[in-house]
């Protein structure tokens, strides 16, 4: 079958075409506007979207090789998300099947994160052990097969990735600053300055108390020396990032000890971290996993994850119908 997939949770305009469970095309728009603001704006992420939604998914076809004739169904994000931005997508998607009789397919993202490991290979045996993490979300999610997940752990306050860019925010970096704390911790002693390590019951993450140990820490070297983070930036950096990577690795470790798992991957768009990658590579070397890392352009926000996660739904016979409506934040369901 022929998939048009449309992915527009946050600020990313993406459209993909995959057919017979092969992605031909994935094509992201992102938007420039929210750099000046520090984080994304709404209100103008749902305008872009507007703006951009039918070039992408032009492109896309186009780059696919297939007509709008050729389409045989249309995918597009569901939840979690931003409202405004999903009901762009959503509504895109809803029009396009009705106006051609096509069946309709509502993909979660955070699956869809999870199945990005499913569109090229290698790709993991069942069961697999996932690490998600992203802007939004930390969860770790047991994955019996390609719709049958279950969340095991989640953070309970701060994820990840929002732990990286309110750091990158109090050392005066630019948004989004996580990729740049990657950057220059690179060149940074992980072992500089020391971060505590919170740690909660069962698989459950935190990230808050990182968050404000940073903000007192930076406060006191500050007022003793006002160029202090000029002059260590990169060790701070990297001593951040080490803390955040090692809360992440304790309980990737434990789950996957505890249920026995050697198939092991990261996804979510800090996956894209090469810290991470590195510390979850050389982890599973030491504990004979098998780890699995989509390719960057599969990390972060795109369409192409949405499609595979449509491919699959629809062999399984899983549609939704027009009046299925997005929702900022869903409750993660076995399928």
């Amino acid at each position: 079958m022929n998939i048009l997939a449309i992915e527009t949770s946050c600020d990313d305009t993406s459209a993909a075409v995959i057919v017979n469970g092969e992605v031909q095309s994935n094509v992201i728009a992102t938007q420039k506007v929210h750099e000046q603001y520090g984080g994304v704006v709404p209100e103008m992420a749902s305008r872009a979207h507007i703006q951009n939604i039918v070039p992408v998914v032009a492109v896309a076809l186009n780059n696919a090789q297939l007509s709008i004739e050729e389409v045989e169904a249309v995918a597009f994000t569901q939840s979690p998300g931003l409202i405004g931005s999903l009901l762009v997508g959503a509504g895109f998607a809803k029009a396009f099947a009705q106006a051609r009789k096509l069946p309709l397919i509502a993909v979660h993202h955070m699956q869809a994160h999870v199945l990005a490991h499913f569109i090229a290979e290698p790709k993991p045996s069942f069961p697999f052990l996932c690490l998600t993490v992203s802007g939004g979300h930390t969860q770790l999610v047991l994955c019996k097969s390609h719709l049958d997940m279950e969340l095991i752990g989640e953070s309970i306050d701060d994820a990840a990735g929002e732990a990286y860019d309110k750091t990158a925010k109090m050392l005066g970096l630019p948004y989004p600053g996580g990729p740049l704390i990657d950057k220059y911790a690179a060149e940074g002693n992980p072992h500089r300055f020391a971060f505590p390590i919170s740690s909660l019951p069962n698989y459950q993450f935190t990230f808050s108390g990182l968050k404000t140990s940073v903000l007192y820490f930076l406060q006191k070297q500050k007022k003793e020396n006002p160029d202090f983070v000029a002059e260590n930036l990169n060790d701070i950096c990297a001593s951040v990032q080490h803390t955040i990577i090692e809360i992440l690795l304790l309980k990737l470790k434990k789950a996957a000890k505890d249920l026995g798992v050697q198939h092991i991957g990261i996804a979510g768009g800090v996956s894209a971290n090469s810290g991470l990658r590195k510390a979850v590579l050389a982890l599973g070397e030491k504990n004979g996993w098998q780890v699995y890392i989509p390719d960057f352009q599969y990390c972060t926000d795109n369409a192409a994850m949405i499609a595979i996660t449509a491919h699959y739904k629809q062999l399984a016979g899983q549609y939704a119908d027009l009046g299925t409506t997005p929702s900022a934040r869903a409750t993660w369901h076995h399928e």
